[in-house]
Formats: structure tokens, sequence, C-alpha cells
């Protein structure tokens, strides 16, 4: 499928939720219509391994039977056996009345069955399809919501509209995997848009996240290098839909200059609200991400509760090669007496109560591997605001951790309109220097609507220019620690690059020249007229 195809597809769901949804909360409604989407491609997916898994015994379609309840009815005694090989190949099972081809084929009867049949599905895969991978994964769709309707006609009548109507939208498509993937990070993108300052909880703008996977995916100690061959693992603990890790995983599947296709080993990520963490995970799934390649803990991330990050032993403590995040911004946190001696923060200070912001990136770069590059997005006030944030700046700056500081402009976010910054950390950083980048110039960024955007180029020109470390007026500049000092540890990014064009030196003696010039053109240009004014008899011009 092209890109337009695609592009079409998730505009044609689109059009789907915004119709179908009428007075229900967009956020509300996101949660049914993707999970719909979700239960499509587990179907489908399902269905084509059992086909293939079955042979010459996959039987055919009946009518109001799919081909997988014709093999059940047939061979009773073999159900068992069945399941147990699919949950050795595809890692999960679903029974046949909860395929997506029977929810369809209930929807657009208007069976009374539809709402119970949906209900029991999703309970089967969370509690009884394969060990803990699938636990929850529907626990925040409420079928039972009177925002469907006040009974159980109305919910199942508004369900079964939504089915049909999705089952109508896909018709129209081939929907293979990253199809459909794509497809649920273009609904994502569109529900965060109308969701406003909540949009922050769970998505990150595509374009500002190819510009993180693009920085993490390099080498780490010289980016001029090229993308890696390989990364080891790639953690995200502020997680939300997952788009960011899906986007590092993207960056380093697609061939290189060379036409090469970099590899990544496995998925880490954490997320506290429970909705965006189910999100996630079937975000992971619909983009081919297998149960084992990729593991999202539903937990807080500056109490620090996954117990794979808490173990003691500093010869096992967990190390990624690449830390990408965007945080909630200057989030309010309450840490306590004993915070001081985390063996996250207690080496560079913690965070205030006010801002969580560096308690977010110590968090990180404790897990970073010594070959690893993390790249996070914050709020300007990290750079500058003094107190226990400015002793941390110059811990890191000192140490020689951070490397390169890059301005965006402001409003690309849903959630706010102010503008970030991207900070690089590295623990194998080689330049003595760290580079500013500022995007945040006219001309760096384009508009879509009412939000900035970056295009392209402006990624592009971001990337490249952190690659081959280049300066140039008014956007980059390598600056020495040296001056930094002498800055008091500012970081804020116009102290270095600023992006105002200095005007033009103004030549008096030429411009009095050229009006002189021009007043003597008028001059005899006056007097040419006034000679044909006479000769018509008119009033002259005053000269």
């Amino acid at each position: 499928m092209t890109d337009q195809q695609m592009n079409q597809l998730g505009k044609t769901l689109w059009a789907i939720a915004d119709k179908l949804r009428g007075a229900m909360n967009a956020d509300d409604f996101r949660d049914y219509m993707l999970a719909f989407l979700f239960l499509r491609y587990l179907s489908e997916n399902y269905e084509a391994a059992a086909q293939q898994e079955l042979g010459a015994d996959w039987p055919e379609a009946e009518e109001g039977r799919n081909a997988l309840q014709v093999f059940y009815d047939h061979n009773p005694g073999d159900a068992a056996e069945f399941e147990d090989l699919m949950r050795k190949r595809v890692h999960y099972v679903i029974e046949p009345q909860h395929l997506w081809s029977n929810v369809v084929r209930l929807a657009q009867r208007e069976s009374a069955d539809l709402l119970t049949t949906l209900r029991k599905g999703f309970e089967y895969i969370e509690e009884k399809s394969f060990g803990d991978s699938f636990a929850g994964l529907f626990s925040e769709i409420n079928l039972d919501s009177e925002k469907l309707g006040k009974n159980y006609g109305e919910r199942n009548k508004k369900l079964a509209s939504i089915v049909s109507k999705i089952a109508e939208g896909l018709s129209e498509f081939s929907t293979d995997t990253d199809t459909l993937g794509d497809a649920y990070e273009y609904l994502i993108g569109q529900f965060a848009a109308g969701s406003g300052k909540k949009a922050g909880e769970f998505y990150t703008p595509q374009e500002v996240s190819s510009v993180l996977s693009g920085i993490v995916t390099l080498d780490s100690h010289d980016p001029s290098q090229g993308r890696k061959p390989r990364l080891g693992s790639v953690m995200d603990m502020a997680c939300g839909s997952g788009s960011l890790l899906l986007n590092v995983r993207r960056r380093m599947e697609e061939p290189d200059e060379d036409g090469v296709r970099g590899s990544i080993g496995k998925i880490y990520g954490q997320e506290k609200n429970i909705t965006t963490y189910n999100l996630a995970r079937m975000n992971m799934l619909l983009h081919g991400v297998k149960d084992t390649e990729f593991e999202i803990w539903h937990g807080d991330t500056l109490e620090n509760d996954w117990p794979m990050l808490r173990e003691e032993n500093p010869a096992k403590k967990p190390q990624f090669d690449a830390i990408v995040a965007n945080p909630p911004f200057s989030l309010r946190w309450e840490p306590g007496e004993a915070t001081a001696q985390d063996v996250r923060f207690k080496s560079h200070g913690v965070a205030p109560k006010s801002a969580a912001d560096f308690a977010f990136l110590l968090h990180g770069f404790h897990y970073l591997s010594d070959q690893g590059t993390m790249a996070i997005i914050l709020p300007h006030g990290v750079l500058f605001r003094g107190g226990a944030e400015e002793r941390i700046r110059k811990k890191l700056l000192e140490d020689g951790h951070i490397d390169t500081i890059i301005g965006l402009p402001s409003n690309l976010f849903y959630s706010t309109g102010i503008p970030v910054a991207i900070l690089v950390l590295k623990k194998c950083k080689q330049p003595d220097d760290v580079l500013f980048i500022n995007a945040s110039g006219e001309g760096n960024y384009g508009k879509k609507k009412r939000q900035n955007e970056l295009r392209p180029q402006d990624i592009e020109k971001i990337v490249g220019t952190y690659r081959e470390r280049t300066e140039e007026p008014h956007y980059s500049r390598r600056v020495s620690l040296d001056e930094i000092k002498e800055n008091g540890y500012n970081l804020n990014i116009t102290r270095y690059v600023s992006t105002d064009q200095a005007e033009d030196e103004i030549k008096l003696k030429v411009v009095h020249e050229r009006l002189t010039d021009i007043e003597e053109r008028i001059r005899k240009a006056t007097k040419a007229h006034n000679e044909f004014l006479k000769e018509l008899g008119l009033p002259l011009l005053a000269e």
C-alpha cells in the first residue's frame, strides 16, 4: 500500500470516528475505536497463522460460521491441542466466536448478542489467551458504560454501528500489519489534536519523534560515521502510546545510505497511566513487534517501581543503548528524605519539588549504557533555572555528559504552546564542547493549521547538524566549557546562538547619491511632460 493509500485509510477511519462519537468525549471514544482496530488485527493475524498451521485441514467458511468455527465443530477433540500449538506459534488464542469476522457478522445483523460476545471475547484474551502477556489489555474498555447508551439495547446498537462502520471502512483497503499500525498511529494523532493539554500524556508528534530517533540511532562516539548497525535495547521511561519507541525501531530497520538495514534488540517502556499503557502495548503488537520483543511496565518512573530496574547488584544493573523520552513538563513531585540517597540522584542532586524535569533526566541517564545516547525533551527552564537545577547542570557539564542542546519552535505540541529543547547526553562523549542548535528561527519550521511543524527538510537539517557537528551563523555553534562557566553554567540557547539577524549597514553617501539621481530623473521627466501639455493647451505641472 502506498503512503497516500495509508493516509487515506487513516482519514477514512477518522471520519468514521468523528461521525459516530456524537456527544461522547473524544478520549472515551478513542478507546473503543482503537480497541476494535486491535481486535481486527489480532483476529486476522490469528486466522492467517491458524490456516498455515492446519494446512489442508483448513475448512471453508459456511453461512454464519467462520472457517475456524467450522474446524472446531468438526474436530471438537482436537481444539485443546490446536490452541496449545497456537500459543506457541503466535503467543495467544482467540476462540472462533470472538474473532473479528464473527463480531462484524453480529454487528451487521444488529444481533442482541454483540455486546455479550465482545465482553466475553475481551475477557478471554486477557485472562486465558496466554499467560500475563495480555493481562488487563482491555481493562479500560467499559462496554457497559452509559456513555454508549442508557441500557443494554442502546449500548448494543451503538457498538453495532461502530463495528459495522469500521469494517466497512477497512474493506476498501488492503490492511497488512504495517498499514493497520500506521492507521492506528494516525488515529492516535488525530485524537491527540482534539485532546488539548491531555494529549501530552500519550502523544509525541511524529516529526519530533523523528528528530530524537535520528539522533540516538547514530554512532555514539562519532555520529558522522552514520547509523549504528545494531541497537541492543531502547528505553522510554514515559512512553505514552509508544510512538517514540516505534520511531526508533523504524529508523533502525530502514536502509541507510548504503542500503544496509540495521536491527534492534528489545524495546522497553514505562507508563503510569493505565489507559495509555494499554495503548502502548496494542501499538507495539499492531506494528508487528512480538510480545517477546518488547516489555512495557505499568508504574511510576519517579518512584522507580519497576522491579527490573531495582537490581541492587551494580554488575546486573539494566543498561540501555538508547534512551528517548518526552516526560511531563515541570511535573510537581514529592521527593522524600531518602531520595537524596537514591542511586539515580545521589551523584548529581535531587530535582526541586516544583519541577521533576531533572528527576526524569537523571533516571534515564542512570540506566544509559556507557556506549549509549540519550535524547530527552524538556522545557527551556532546565537550561537556566537556579538552585538545585543549576547544581545538577553544573555536575553534568563538568563531567562531560551534556553533548548537544537543540531548541525547537514553539507550538509543536498539542499539549502546550511553549518552546521546548532536546538535551542529548552521553557517558562516552568525545568533544570537549557543547553543540547548540537553535532551530526555532523563522524559516526552520512550517505551519499547519493552528500548529507549527517540523518539515522533512527541517528534521534533516537538525539531525545533519548534530551528525556533522557543523556551525552555522544564527543556527548552530560549538561552545567551550570555559565560556559556559563564564556564563554561570547557564545554557539558555539564545545566549550562544541568537536567531536575530543584524540589520544591513546603511551607507549614507550611497543613499544620498541614489536620491539625487532619482530627483534629477523626475525633473527631466516633468520638463518633457510639460512640453506635451503646452502643445495640447493644458495646465503645466510644477517643476
